[in-house]
């Protein structure tokens, strides 16, 4: 690692300063549609008392809901992986003072052992990250502007200045729901007005300017959080992160886009939870810890009956898969009950063991 001195101290400093410039920028965005709907549309411009106050009532309820979903994805600090992920002092002085090679393969096979991760890098190897020096997670990955690995990141977002991952995912569809709605109310109720300026129909104050105004920037921002919105609700359905979607996850079988995938209605509830009375609030509920995850294999997604690309013939037999040995937390097995199980290891030692061979077990870094 790189000596740190006051220069790359200052350096830092002035990038994490930089990397508020987008939340600033929406902030006072969002400021100044305050005032030019609530102040100069509503108040100034309407003459109907009726028509001002269910306009007030519906915008102060989509603005609250907009800041609220806007503050917690910016504020919750993405999670970690567990103690358990990360290796110890004695297997950290053995990677570092044998050469790389079988040394390194036995190190992280012991260390991951009894870890519920079933993914691999795309020559077979346990990904490990050699920054944080711990045995990523499933759908874990290391962000280079956070420089820490996050738990199933999708993407670092520099509109929030924060990584979009298990703990905000939630808390970042949501933004972009009402942040949406928060437009399209906006361009709608402001039509009207909008047609009366280009129509001489409004009187010459400044009123007339900022009516403009915010219909085309409500009209913009709505066609592009469409499309974003739109592309993540299709990311939740299939039940993949953004990451996921342009590289798939790697299982002892082979690569599988749809490898965590387990039918519409599970893979809203991974993200949103059981309780259906919170999933319009910003407020956790997501299912799980972050570390492991239902997949296809222990529960076969109904939207993809046939045998994922790359699985072997023996697979495809029941008395014979190479399903992973590890159990899943109690914090996402629930989402199983009601499917086919895997047979544990203890029952039947001799077919796990081949299950769980992988000769191709070599060191490899991703980011």
């Amino acid at each position: 690692m790189a000596p740190s001195g006051p220069g790359s101290s200052a350096r830092r400093r002035c990038r994490r300063v930089l990397y508020w410039i987008p939340v600033v920028f929406i902030t006072l965005l969002l400021g100044w549609s305050y005032y030019a709907y609530a102040i100069q549309l509503c108040i100034v411009s309407m003459e109907n008392t009726g028509e001002q106050v269910v306009c007030l009532m519906a915008y102060h309820l989509l603005f609250g809901m907009f800041v609220w979903s806007y503050w917690k994805t910016i504020f919750t600090l993405p999670m970690n992986p567990s103690k358990e992920f990360h290796l110890s002092y004695a297997e950290k002085e053995l990677l570092e003072r044998e050469p790389r090679g079988e040394a390194h393969q036995e190190v992280l096979r012991r260390a991951a052992k009894d870890l519920p991760i079933y993914t691999r890098t795309m020559s077979g190897a346990i990904r490990y990250c050699d920054r944080c020096q711990l045995i990523k997670p499933d759908r874990c990955h290391h962000c280079s502007v956070c420089d820490k690995c996050i738990l199933k990141m999708d993407h670092h977002c520099p509109w929030v200045n924060n990584c979009v991952g298990f703990s905000n995912y939630k808390f970042f569809l949501l933004f972009l729901a009402y942040s949406l709605l928060y437009c399209l109310f906006i361009a709608a109720t402001d039509l009207q007005y909008f047609i009366k300026f280009w129509t001489n129909g409004l009187p010459d104050t400044q009123a007339k300017f900022h009516i403009m105004f915010l219909f085309f920037a409500a009209a913009m921002f709505s066609v592009s959080l469409s499309s974003l919105f739109g592309y993540h609700c299709w990311l939740v359905s299939k039940n993949k992160s953004t990451l996921e979607a342009f590289r798939s996850p790697v299982f002892r079988h082979g690569t599988d886009k749809n490898g965590f995938s387990l039918g519409f209605s599970k893979n809203m509830r991974q993200v949103f939870g059981d309780e259906k009375k919170y999933w319009l609030l910003p407020i956790f509920s997501s299912l799980g810890d972050g570390c492991s995850f239902p997949t296809c294999l222990v529960n076969q997604d109904p939207e993809q009956p046939s045998t994922p690309a790359g699985l072997s013939s023996t697979a495809k037999n029941p008395e014979n898969h190479q399903f992973p040995a590890k159990p899943l937390r109690e914090s996402q097995s629930h989402l199983l009950t009601d499917s086919q199980s895997w047979t544990d290891s203890s029952t039947n030692p001799g077919k796990c063991k081949a299950g769980m061979s992988n000769p191709a077990l070599t060191m490899e870094n991703e980011t």
